[in-house]
């Protein structure tokens, strides 16, 4: 605990804070009102409290937003104060790398040094291994249906400072204020705190490290898990191995993302992470022979997403000028290539950057409320390069089994990283 108030950790968490440039709590105090009030004034007094045991967090403001790519489903997250999401940083700082330490391999998401396309590229290497069976399901309200009892008792399997722990249980029983009323209970790691990611590895790790690789090879993205079996009969062990498991710790998985997949060309694939995978047939080209592989691509869900930004940002009442649109357009564009372009991608990338640019034309002939030929012409025939609007062909890198996706060959054939 003297760690979490030590001035250092606490001005580092702020930076944390910064970086993210979150939303205000309940409370309404914004980062910029925490800066006209001083940033080392603030952090002083949460150190105070923190030392003298008066600390007490405010409840979190509850919002809802839309899951990504989905008109009907809803993701609710809560926004903890500004002085709360320090304090959630510094515990962070300090207890991550202890359990760190003991993390296991199947696990990737919200973890240090290791990313979504990390869990991607152990698909690709059980598939060349030979694997072609795959369990896909996904943990049912995972972040708030964690008892916190349990979890407790999860943390105290790698710290005994008990001050820490009880800010710890201070932090869960918080609760989140909805329609103005506020909502405690014994469950629940509210999703959108600093902290909740690091408590739903913590939590997690208790199947992570009972899982046999005798029932498949696990794969868990925070609560996204996949497992690649050899055959059916195992691809079904692994599936109700996984259901025992998750009901030890108080959890199910969400039965409408759960089932079994055989990779077979011609047949389903899954989705995993945002990408689509599925096994395909090469066409053979150049007296090549074809060849079966499995292929990637952005998946449905997130192709809807990404239609979805860009027809906010090019809403034709916005009042900006075309160029301010597209380099916004731009701005989105550049982090969804690159996740995405680690895939056999290039046929998507070619629809999403055709419907950028109908939603600009679009926008262009609303502007001047003219008719959609004049925004096109204005777009592609008066704007030398389209009013600046990013290519989107050549950048897909094609994963391999066996090949760090993060190494690739640079055009003089050496590799680079």
């Amino acid at each position: 605990m003297d760690k979490v108030y030590r001035r250092d950790v606490l001005a580092r968490a702020w930076l944390m804070v910064r970086s993210n440039n979150g939303a205000p709590g309940i409370d309404n105090i914004t980062l910029a009102d925490v800066e006209e009030f001083g940033v080392p004034r603030l952090l002083d007094e949460v150190a105070a409290e923190l030392r003298e045991g008066r600390y007490r967090p405010l409840p979190a403001r509850r919002v809802v937003i839309p899951k990504p790519g989905l008109k009907d489903e809803f993701r609710p997250l809560s926004i903890p104060a500004v002085r709360d999401r320090v304090v959630q940083a510094a515990v962070k700082i300090v207890f991550e790398p202890v359990f760190e330490a003991d993390m296991a391999d199947c696990s990737f998401g919200f973890r240090p040094r290791r990313s979504a396309h990390d869990a991607l590229q152990v698909l690709m290497n059980e598939y060349g291994r030979g694997r072609r069976w795959v369990v896909e399901t996904d943990i049912a309200n995972c972040f708030s249906a964690i008892p916190h009892d349990e979890l407790i008792h999860a943390i105290e399997e790698r710290i005994c400072d008990q001050s820490l722990l009880g800010l710890l249980r201070v932090i869960l029983r918080a609760g989140v204020m909805e329609d103005g009323q506020v909502r405690t209970g014994d469950v629940g790691t509210p999703q959108g705190g600093v902290i909740s990611p690091v408590m739903c590895n913590v939590y997690l790790h208790r199947l992570d490290r009972v899982w046999d690789e005798t029932d498949g090879v696990l794969t868990r993205y925070a609560d996204d898990l996949t497992v690649m079996c050899w055959s059916r009969s195992q691809a079904e062990r692994a599936l109700a191995r996984l259901t025992e498991l998750l009901a030890e710790l108080g959890l199910e998985s969400k039965a409408a993302k759960t089932r079994i997949v055989h990779l077979e060309v011609g047949g389903e694939g899954f989705d995993f992470l945002g990408f689509h995978h599925r096994l395909v047939r090469s066409t053979g080209f150049n007296g090549k022979r074809p060849f079966v592989f499995l292929a990637r691509w952005p998946a449905d869900k997130a192709m809807q997403h990404a239609r979805g930004r860009i027809r906010e940002l090019t809403d034709r009442r916005r009042r900006l000028r075309p160029e301010a649109i597209a380099e916004e357009v731009n701005l989105f564009l550049r982090g969804w290539i690159a996740y995405f372009r680690y895939g056999h991608s290039a046929q998507r990338f070619s629809k999403i950057r055709q419907y950028a640019r109908t939603r600009l034309a679009r926008f262009i002939s609303k502007k001047h409320r003219a008719s959609r030929g004049f925004g096109w012409r204005a777009l592609v025939a008066l704007s030398p390069n389209e009013l600046g609007l990013i290519g989107m062909y050549g950048i897909v890198v094609p994963p391999r089994p066996f090949k760090d996706w993060r190494v690739r060959p640079n055009a003089g054939g050496e590799r680079r990283r």
